[in-house]
């Protein structure tokens, strides 16, 4: 998060191969009720959304194209471009010195870019554009609270600097606090927190201006289980409520949850992005059913082989493993084979390629390193 200061200075959703704490300065909105809701390269045309979100072509709330960064001879960010829609959840993941701190700057606005566009809601984004940055909540990997300093406090504090007074300032700190699960401790010091509480607290300052873009970086890092679950969860219901999010983490599984499109970025270039399901398919991974069987599970695994849609079979026993491109939708067929044979189905798993493999494949490095 940075202090408010007055510094100046897509399209189609796709899978792509390829080679603020508001951001300071802008007036925010003073009546907390005014917003119902918060509110080439080869491609494989996707879907923008993961499955079980309605599903609504909107604008991009934010647009970057051809992002371009250099420190003397190093190029730290390449030919960058990607975009996040209202209600999107986008995952941006790199190993570190990847070019992702760069990225976020310039998409801030904190960082001149060298080359390239940034628009948010359409408006051209920079290092001078207070009106664009008025829009922006960006949550830093350092906390930048006061710690001597209760929660309120620290809300109120920025809060005036956002240009919230009155009644208006007091209700929206009160939804903010409510949103990450805080109101029971409000009134303590932010020096009595544990880490996690601190970093509820950060995302709270960076939702007092009503952003329509949230940027989280590294929101999770070094707390607790259940302030990590309790983030993720806040996370997803604003999502859910309109609000676009930029999200970078170290921890796969979080992308995994959150993230509705993630792009991978390393030495400073955008390696792919896409839906999860789009970008397993880039590495050719399939779906494994595992079926623990009872009775002939010699016939059953027969029968299973003959269907068009699997790949690969092995049986161990009593356990059939089948190798197929998708296996939702292909779990009554599977079933129905194997018990016509008199077999019982005693137990289904189904283990699905992740994101880890595809990030090792692109990179060849862990997302941690």
């Amino acid at each position: 998060m940075t202090r408010p200061d007055s510094s100046g200075g897509g399209t189609e959703p796709t899978v792509r191969r390829t080679t603020s704490q508001s951001v300071p300065g802008a007036s925010q909105p003073t009546d907390a009720t005014e917003r119902t809701s918060w509110a080439g390269l080869p491609r494989v045309e996707g879907n923008p959304t993961n499955q079980g979100k309605e599903q609504v072509v909107t604008e991009p709330v934010l647009e970057c194209k051809h992002l371009r960064k250099a420190y003397g001879q190093l190029t730290a960010v390449d030919d960058i471009s990607f975009s996040i829609r209202e209600g999107e959840t986008y995952g941006l993941l790199g190993p570190n010195g990847a070019g992702k701190t760069t990225t976020i700057s310039m998409v801030v606005g904190i960082l001149a870019r060298d080359g390239g566009e940034v628009t948010v809601a359409g408006q051209p984004h920079g290092v001078n554009r207070t009106a664009t940055k008025a829009m922006i909540g960006y949550v830093p990997q350092d906390l930048a609270l006061y710690p001597d300093l209760t929660a309120l406090e620290n809300l109120r504090f920025f809060g005036n600097l956002y240009g919230l007074h009155g009644g208006a300032q007091k209700r929206r700190v009160a939804e903010v606090v409510e949103l990450v699960g805080l109101s029971d401790r409000a009134s303590d010091r932010v020096d009595k927190f544990s880490g996690g509480m601190a970093r509820r607290l950060h995302i709270a300052v960076g939702l007092l201006n009503q952003p329509r873009l949230l940027i989280l970086d590294e929101p999770t890092a070094g707390v607790d289980p259940q302030s990590r679950n309790a983030i993720l969860a806040s996370v997803q219901q604003l999502a859910e409520e309109g609000l676009a999010v930029l999200y970078t983490t170290h921890y796969m599984e979080e992308a995994e949850r959150l993230c509705d499109r993630v792009g991978i970025i390393d030495e400073g270039q955008l390696k792919a992005e896409g839906t999860r399901r789009e970008l397993v398919r880039l590495v050719g991974s399939q779906d494994e059913i595992v079926l623990t069987t009872e009775g002939d599970p010699a016939a059953a695994a027969d029968a299973l082989g003959k269907l068009p849609e699997v790949g690969t079979l092995t049986r161990e026993e009593s356990r059939i493993r089948l190798m197929v491109g998708e296996a939702a939708p292909l779990l009554p067929t599977v079933l129905a084979a194997a018990t016509g044979t008199g077999t019982t189905v005693r137990s289904v798993e189904v283990r699905q390629p992740n994101l880890e493999a595809v990030f090792l494949h692109l990179t060849g490095k862990a997302l941690r390193d």
